[in-house]
């Protein structure tokens, strides 16, 4: 299983270096998917995720790169390293860097959890 992980997690990390998150979230969330960015509310279901990825992304203009750096595996678990450089509609250049936790449970996204910085 967890090989398996790591493959669908290395397509996944293809679709995000090509800036289609929402595409990405439709194909691999599990309905009942749960998502935390540190110190923030969990986001609960697929549906809600997609709807606050939806309303994030009205703030991108320019959407520069998804790198990931690192990446592993263990059991049901994925781990990865990223670099993430957009520009916002406020003229605002970010470049971010956060660790992803992922939880898998037959090829679907079950839980995830996001640990970043501004950089």
């Amino acid at each position: 299983m967890e090989q398996q992980n790591l493959k669908t997690l290395n397509t996944l990390l293809d679709m995000l270096a090509k800036g289609q998150f929402l595409e990405g979230m439709e194909l691999y969330f599990a309905d009942d998917v749960v998502i935390q960015e540190v110190g923030q509310t969990p986001k609960r279901g697929k549906a809600v995720c997609i709807e606050a990825e939806e309303e994030l992304l009205k703030g991108v203009a320019e959407f520069i790169q998804y790198t990931a750096l690192s990446v592993g595996a263990g059991g049901e678990q994925t781990f990865y390293e990223a670099v993430m450089e957009f520009k916002t509609t406020a003229g605002e250049h970010v470049v971010q860097r956060q660790a992803v936790v992922t939880t898998w449970k037959d090829g679907k996204i079950t839980d995830e959890k996001y640990y970043h910085a501004n950089v």
